[in-house]
């Protein structure tokens, strides 16, 4: 039995569903199981990870679990790993961020948040593996409303690059790790396969909806108080507004991990917005 968090989030879905075709029982954890929407072979139970007494009678039996501790928070990482321990669980794959590997956002809250979730799971005496995604493809779906309403997605650095991975992939990685123990004791670093920025994105986008698009600038400034949220502090919309500034002129980093541990190489951004070109219409 794996047991997924995160089920119907991203990752999650595209995992549950990549463990199903590859014959593994699977137990989706929810604190809404009825509306989660899963698939019929899938055990959808009732859990609340910010809630780390709940876990326990829903991990029983389970040989590994995929956690993404995102949707609440990482402050209660150790307890929810002591929990995925003392329910005799076996291995652990992390969900984790490319961000505790970048010299200079090692002091930033996403990759402190990570690195102690790493610690929890490091120190808990289980297998584990550490899926260290880079900046996720589905980022672009905060332009969503805009490339709706005119077209025009606003941002600080039309210039800035990163390698963007499509979710299927990591899933994809996920799902590898948590049934092959060979991966134990590893940390991949998953990317796409190309470097790309917001303006070559947004075009991306209007060539996969069939509209044109175009990426306008405004001042860092905006950008922070745009991204900020009850979600999303201002502090870390700043860092990441920051990050994104300091990324413009250079060259991240583009792994070989996808296909290395999967067979597959990894989808290209372009590949992603056509498989999202409804989320824009």
């Amino acid at each position: 039995m794996i047991v997924v968090t995160g089920a119907t989030g991203n990752i999650g879905r595209g995992l549950v569903d990549r463990l199903l075709a590859e014959g593994a029982s699977v137990r989706a954890l929810s604190r809404d199981p009825g509306a989660a929407d899963l698939p019929d072979a899938v055990d959808a139970v009732r859990a609340d990870l910010g809630d780390p007494s709940s876990l326990g009678p829903v991990l029983g039996g389970a040989e590994a679990v995929y956690l993404n501790l995102a949707a609440a928070g990482m402050r209660g990482a150790d307890q929810v790993v002591k929990a995925i321990a003392e329910a005799g669980v076996k291995r652990i794959v992390l969900n984790s961020s490319i961000a505790v590997t970048i010299k200079g956002a090692e002091e930033g809250m996403i990759a402190r948040a990570h690195s102690f979730a790493e610690r929890a799971v490091r120190d808990s005496g289980l297998e584990w593996t550490f899926v260290r995604g880079g900046m996720y493809a589905t980022n672009a779906l905060q332009w969503a409303a805009a490339v709706k309403e005119d077209g025009v997605v606003r941002g600080p650095y039309p210039d800035a690059v990163a390698a963007p991975v499509h979710e299927a992939d990591l899933a994809a990685v996920s799902a590898r790790a948590l049934l092959d123990g060979s991966f134990a004791g590893t940390a991949p670093v998953i990317t796409g396969p190309a470097a790309i920025t917001p303006a070559e994105q947004v075009a991306a986008i209007g060539r996969a909806i069939g509209r044109e698009t175009r990426f306008e600038r405004i001042s860092p400034q905006a950008a922070a108080e745009a991204l900020s949220s009850p979600h999303f502090p201002a502090d870390a919309a700043r860092q990441l507004v920051d990050f994104l500034g300091s990324t413009v002129g250079t060259t991240p980093e583009i792994t070989g991990e996808v296909e290395r541990i999967t067979g597959r190489p990894a989808r290209t951004f372009e590949e992603w917005a056509a498989d999202h070109a409804d989320d824009f219409r």
